[in-house]
């Protein structure tokens, strides 16, 4: 086990957790307004209360976790910095969790609630969703041990977008992109669960994993997703 900080700012819900050995130390959550950079712009206020924390437990920072999108460009790029910052400060690791795989988190670990009616729970699969604009969707598929059914897609969704995976699986959608969906995917095998945000709180098993199996991240030339992603749009001459 080990003490990491966790920051999660792929939302308009930003928050920051010190977990150790397992267990949450510190958390604090910050509610965006209308735009959707007011809550990650309080990040830098919210690691210094994280690290007043660790400091005040005597406690050894091991590693920073952040969460790598995709989501929103300006959470993503202030978080990303942040995480960068305290990880060379510290001397301490960086690990990197999917936010689509965070969103998964306390859907599994209320399994028991979502899916207790399904007989056959190898039949359900997990599509979280972020919001990306109009009828869009950042998202993927993953079974219910997260291994990845279809990776991440930014997906226009109608009716039939996932009509292939639904036909043959109860898939679960949540996330705030799945809010927009509830009337237009009408498949008897498709449920919503409301109310599911990325939490830096949800990082710990996800990140602690990543640790244990040594998947860390290079300090200096990590990107997160919605880069990536954007980069792989642009001509190659303009990169």
């Amino acid at each position: 086990m080990a003490c990491i900080l966790h920051i999660e700012t792929s939302t308009d819900v930003c928050s920051v957790a010190v977990s150790n050995d397992g267990l949450c130390q510190f958390e604090r959550i910050e509610q965006g307004g209308e735009r959707g950079s007011q809550a990650s712009e309080k990040i830098g206020s919210m690691v210094d209360d994280a690290m007043k924390s660790v400091e005040s437990g005597k406690l050894k920072l091991d590693a920073v976790a952040i969460s790598s999108g995709p989501g929103s460009y300006t959470g993503l790029r202030i978080g990303t910095s942040m995480a960068k910052g305290l990880a060379y400060g510290s001397d301490a690791k960086l690990i990197a969790v999917p936010t689509l795989q965070l969103l998964c988190v306390p859907v599994l670990l209320n399994e028991e609630k979502h899916f207790a009616s399904l007989a056959e729970t190898d039949k359900v699969l997990l599509c979280p969703m972020i919001d990306a604009r109009r009828m869009e969707v950042f998202a993927a598929l993953y079974d219910t041990s997260l291994h990845e059914v279809r990776g991440v897609q930014s997906d226009i969704v109608d009716a039939d977008t996932y009509k292939s995976f639904l036909d043959q699986y109860h898939v679960f959608f949540f996330g705030n992109g799945a809010e927009k969906c509830m009337e237009v995917i009408n498949h008897p095998n498709a449920h919503f669960v409301e109310n599911i945000q990325p939490l830096a709180k949800n990082m710990m098993p996800l990140a602690e994993m990543r640790l244990r199996k040594g998947q860390m991240e290079d300090v200096a030339y990590f990107t997160p997703q919605y880069f990536k992603d954007y980069q792989a749009k642009l001509p190659k001459k303009l990169l």
